[in-house]
């Protein structure tokens, strides 16, 4: 307890000031997503990018309702019994990409470990009706663990998305106290199937949760051989005092000794920073 009173009183540094959302094309952003009754990582995750990435025109769009079958204790989304399941959805949100005329989109979505698919014939159809109305944009999408049920995985990444995106969100050591009902172990073989079946792929990781630098080396070489083309790394801030703690702010230069690190153990592009999230800058990601 008392470490967690220590680390609730510790000031953000100055690198972790962002910009307030504010501007023609945040409100533009807001106004499409509200009319089209859609939901956003950007507001569900509470994401310190919000501002800048709104004020670009650009939005990382969840499907599948705004309520989590897991309680991972990092993240900010709600969790309970899923209320919503949408088939008019996947059109709703292509036409919002289209009216956002956005070059370059990122889709994500909630756990529904209660589906027997997962969800993945509302994914596969979210793609497949985006690129009928939008076939110049590119496509990240940013899928959750599918507990091993690989044939739901290949529907979701058979769509034609140019990106397929799974977040170990944290090192092996720390799996159980951070995602209780995940799988170190699984996650990475759902990357590695994504890769054989002929994907571009990309994961995220939190540091500040209380990881060693040995296991962030870890985490790249098993995500080497496990053909991880893309990592994220960025600060973890606790959502509320309900989260986990922030156990320490990393600096940028220890940001930058990741990064080196990370290319050197032939992961192919590395974005790290204290502000990097999942989809932070993921149109350069498109062609790595």
């Amino acid at each position: 307890m008392e470490v967690k009173e220590l680390s609730e009183r510790k000031k953000r540094p100055d690198w972790l000031r962002v910009k307030l959302p504010i501007g023609e094309s945040y409100r533009k952003v807001r106004e499409i997503v509200d009319n089209n009754k859609l939901h956003t990582i950007c507001q569900s995750g509470n994401c310190p990018n919000m501002g800048e990435c709104w004020g670009e025109g650009t939005a990382t769009f969840m499907i599948l309702g705004n309520i989590c079958t897991r309680s991972c204790n990092f993240c900010a989304v709600a969790t309970g019994r899923p209320t919503e399941y949408d088939t008019d959805e996947p059109q709703r949100v292509a036409e919002a990409i289209k009216t956002m005329g956005v070059k370059h989109a990122v889709i994500t979505s909630v756990n529904r470990d209660e589906l027997k698919d997962k969800g993945a014939e509302i994914w596969y159809q979210t793609v497949v009706k985006t690129k009928e109305l939008s076939p110049k944009t590119t496509i990240e999408t940013l899928i959750p663990d599918t507990k091993s049920d690989w044939d739901a995985l290949y529907r979701m990444i058979s769509a034609g998305q140019e990106v397929v995106s799974h977040n170990m969100e944290t090192v092996k050591n720390l799996y159980r106290r951070v995602r209780p009902q995940a799988r170190y172990e699984r996650s990475l073989e759902q990357i590695r199937k994504t890769k054989e079946y002929g994907k571009r792929t990309k994961t995220g990781i939190m540091l500040g949760l209380g990881e060693s630098k040995e296991e962030v080396f870890e985490a790249m070489d098993h995500l080497a051989e496990n053909g991880c083309d893309i990592l994220t790394l960025g600060q973890y801030l606790q959502p509320t005092k309900m989260h986990h703690e922030v156990i320490e702010f990393i600096h940028p230069d220890m940001f930058a000794l990741y990064r080196e690190e990370g290319l050197k153990r032939g992961i192919k592009y590395v974005e790290s920073g204290p502000l990097v999230r999942s989809s932070y800058h993921s149109e350069r990601h498109v062609n790595v």
